[in-house]
């Protein structure tokens, strides 16, 4: 199925399309049983990289940003400048080749049969694109991982695996097809050309594997510390590919607004405004007097309206005057759920609409995000593994059920 990218200012372009693959019912089952077999396998051989967060068990979003902000303020220390470039696989999924990715597998020891069934599904494929006047023929596909597969992520991991083993360890992050290069010495300078050497290496081998970054999508940033924000700014840029690329003022990196100096107000103003959107819809439902019962206008505000205003909470802890700006947008929305008038006391608005105020929530996400890391194993966490060696760890202190969510289909061959 082709279904349009939100926010292309052009369709004429395939690129502006994404297409999702409708898979058979019996194909997901046995996809989801193959997958679980080769990630047990993959990770006993350590095909892996440890700095690879993506479509893996117990791994989110949040642990790629948590341990780039963790690596940021670290090299930060010892007054060193810190650098670091974004770049985005170009068509990942649709790049993988089916012979080079089975001598990777061959050559790190995944047992044959595995081999065998990935060769057969990634060969042996034929698609039916269906969009406003397709012909609904099918097409064999001889290259490529079908998006929309179980299996399809696993896959390209283990595909782009090798571009972590050529960099020094802890200068790569990667989520799937977004990776981050960071770099720290005594000037900005410094880092352009440690960034330069590192993308050039990295462009090798990613041309053996034949996969290139897009360019459109590189970014670059300077991080900055507090101390730094009275200093003029460096705006020295980097050539990659022949152009230019200037440092910019915020960054967007798995949903996450990142800063020069990590500002929180960055992130959480454009959730707010975001939720601003989604509430405007959402009310329509529900007018004073009429509409949706209470407890379903609770259950949009906790599972809808909660989750955008207050993502990222687990990372950045906005300010004073944010989170006032936050609760004012939340007692709107507490007033609507329980349909009241507007000079209802805001004391009892939490309690008749069984809605915490924003700053206990916040509170809250940031005691769970804490405790996931704590319980996430240091070999499958990379967050986890930057801890400090006297912090309490998984085998020592804790139950060993206690990070079954985290660790469910894993082996216990290579768990702590």
């Amino acid at each position: 199925m082709v279904l349009d990218k939100p926010g292309k200012s052009s369709y004429e372009s395939p690129s502006s399309f994404r297409i999702i693959v409708l898979i058979r019912t019996f194909s997901k089952i046995l996809e989801r049983i193959i997958a679980a077999r080769l990630l047990t396998a993959a990770c006993l051989r350590r095909l892996l990289h440890p700095n690879q967060c993506g479509s893996l068990p117990g791994l989110s979003t949040y642990d790629a940003c948590l341990t780039l902000t963790n690596d940021v303020k670290t090299l930060q220390r010892p007054r060193l400048k810190v650098s670091s470039l974004f770049l985005d696989i170009k068509a990942g999924f649709d790049n993988v080749d089916n012979n080079t990715l089975a001598r990777i597998l061959g050559e790190g020891g995944i047992p044959p049969y595995l081999i065998s069934w990935v060769s057969s599904f990634l060969g042996e494929q034929s698609c039916t694109l269906i969009f406003q006047g397709a012909p609904g023929t099918p097409a064999a596909v001889n290259v490529g991982a079908p998006q929309g597969s179980r299996i399809s992520p696993l896959l390209f991991l283990l595909y782009v695996a090798p571009l972590h083993f050529g960099i020094p360890r802890g200068l790569m992050i990667s989520y799937v097809d977004d990776f981050t290069l960071k770099v720290a010495s005594l000037s900005y300078r410094g880092n352009i050309r440690r960034l330069q050497e590192l993308f050039e290496r990295l462009e090798r081998k990613a041309s053996r594997l034949g996969v290139s970054f897009s360019v459109a999508k590189t970014e670059l940033i300077h991080w900055r510390t507090p101390s730094q924000r009275h200093s003029p700014k460096c705006v020295s840029p980097i050539q990659i590919k022949g152009e230019m690329f200037h440092p910019g003022n915020s960054i967007r990196w798995l949903g996450y607004w990142f800063t020069p100096a990590l500002d929180p107000a960055a992130h959480f103003s454009r959730c707010l405004a975001l939720a601003l959107r989604v509430f405007a819809l959402i009310r329509r439902l529900s007018p004073p007097g009429a509409g949706l019962p209470p407890y379903l206008c609770h259950r949009l505000a906790t599972s809808l309206i909660a989750p955008i205003l207050l993502y990222g909470a687990g990372l950045f802890t906005p300010s004073v005057g944010m989170t006032n700006r936050l609760d004012t947008f939340w007692r709107k929305v507490q007033r609507w759920t329980m349909n009241c008038f507007s000079a209802t006391p805001t004391g009892i608005l939490s309690v008749e609409s069984c809605l915490p105020p924003v700053s206990l929530l916040i509170t809250h996400w940031q005691r769970l995000a804490a405790l996931r890391v704590v319980c996430s194993p240091p070999s499958v966490n990379p967050t986890t593994a930057r801890l400090h060696p006297s912090f309490p760890s998984l085998s020592a202190h804790r139950a060993p059920d206690s990070s079954w969510a985290l660790t469910r289909g894993l082996s216990s061959g290579y768990l702590p």
